[in-house]
């Protein structure tokens, strides 16, 4: 089987962009729901997309969609889908399950079920009665919403957010897909400054410089489906060497972090270096009250602090005044974009926004707070 409907998850807010994504690299969407673009693609495809989407959280394989409300409609119709063209007969296949707002609410009842049932689909398929389970590994998720159980398998194993630059970080860290959302979503172009004058271990800057140099995400890990047989190291090589061949890994970018705090500058450098190489970027120990650019305009993209701990409210309300009246003396003409679970942002950033646009930073309600300046005259 090397056609298949796959399905792309990502974070509340991030499904636009996922679209995008998919679509920029070729292939056809199917549709797209809360937390998932479904879009059409072979064993190319599942190698392309782990590379390259920035803003997805993994890729899997929809093995199939039906109505389930009993124990005994979901064996059957779980027996009927094609197993045996996906898993080879030494596969590892563990089951995960969710249900919400279904008829069929025991998760560990349904997991149990679907494990048997693949079981005879393969039995069936390599006329066998038992499986070792001692080869590559074919995570399967059953996920139940509303009675419609759909069920996958998992292509890419740990989150397309763990790059391989990160291996340290700094205290609640952004996930690196929200990072890259946030520099699509300010449309920020590699021409472009770019200032995060909180830049903790450096994500967005690194982000934003792997955008700009086209450097694919996914570049420097492997995924779970490296591993399948059913996909050629042939197959896996050609999509690394077409992502080589498109990244401009010594391309100059006008891209600068800072923060207050020197060991995360130092975290911040070692991270850059390891994606970029000698090409590394500009990270300074400054605080927001010294921010300044020489650049007329550009964008500033920043995470900064949301008080969310006890006793850092007062810190952080001053912390956000400050930036509204630093940002507007000194960069006039510059856009600001930025993420906050603050309610009262605009109030003490002392601006409504532009724009505003409601996320996820892991299971936190924040916001988007956009202030688009004016265009370069190039642009207009």
């Amino acid at each position: 089987m090397e056609h298949y409907e796959l399905i792309a998850t990502s974070t509340f807010g991030m499904e636009a962009l996922v679209k995008q994504e998919i679509k920029d690299l070729g292939y056809d969407i199917i549709s797209v729901e809360n937390g998932k673009v479904t879009f059409k693609g072979d064993n190319e495809a599942i190698c392309r997309t782990n590379l390259w989407l920035r803003t997805a959280d993994r890729v899997k394989i929809k093995v199939g969609e039906f109505k389930a409300t009993s124990f005994e409609e979901l064996f059957e119709k779980t027996k009927e889908l094609p197993w045996g063209e996906i898993l080879p007969p030494n596969a590892t296949f563990p089951v995960e399950g969710k249900s919400v707002k279904s008829q069929l609410y025991s998760v560990p009842d349904c997991q149990a079920i679907v494990k048997k049932s693949v079981v005879e689909s393969l039995k069936q398929k390599y006329n066998k009665q038992w499986f070792d389970e001692d080869g590559p590994l074919y995570k399967i998720e059953i996920a139940l919403l509303k009675d419609t159980a759909t069920l996958t398998i998992d292509t890419t194993g740990a989150g397309l957010h763990k790059r391989g630059y990160r291996a340290l970080q700094s205290y609640a860290p952004l996930k690196e897909t929200l990072a890259a959302g946030l520099i699509l979503l300010a449309r920020w172009w590699p021409d472009t400054a770019l200032v995060d004058p909180f830049c903790g271990s450096g994500t967005i800057p690194i982000e934003a410089a792997m955008i700009g140099c086209k450097i694919p995400p996914g570049l420097k890990r492997d995924f779970t489906a490296t591993s399948w047989p059913n996909i050629s190291n042939k197959t896996w090589e050609q999509a690394k060497e077409e992502g080589m061949e498109i990244a401009q890994f010594d391309k100059k970018l006008k891209i600068k972090g800072y923060d207050i705090d020197d060991n995360m500058v130092q975290l911040s450098k070692e991270n850059a270096k390891k994606v970029l190489g000698k090409n590394t970027l500009e990270f300074h120990t400054l605080s927001v009250e010294d921010l300044t650019s020489k650049e007329e305009y550009g964008k500033i993209i920043c995470n900064p602090p949301y008080g969310e701990r006890l006793g850092e409210e007062p810190e952080v309300d001053e912390l956000y005044r400050e930036m509204g009246k630093v940002f507007r003396k000194r960069l006039p003409s510059w856009s600001f974009y930025i993420l906050t679970a603050h309610n009262n942002f605009e109030k003490l950033f002392g601006e409504e926004a532009t724009k505003r646009r409601k996320l996820f930073n892991g299971r936190i309600k924040v916001d988007y707070y956009q202030y688009f300046g004016p265009k370069p005259p190039k642009q207009r």
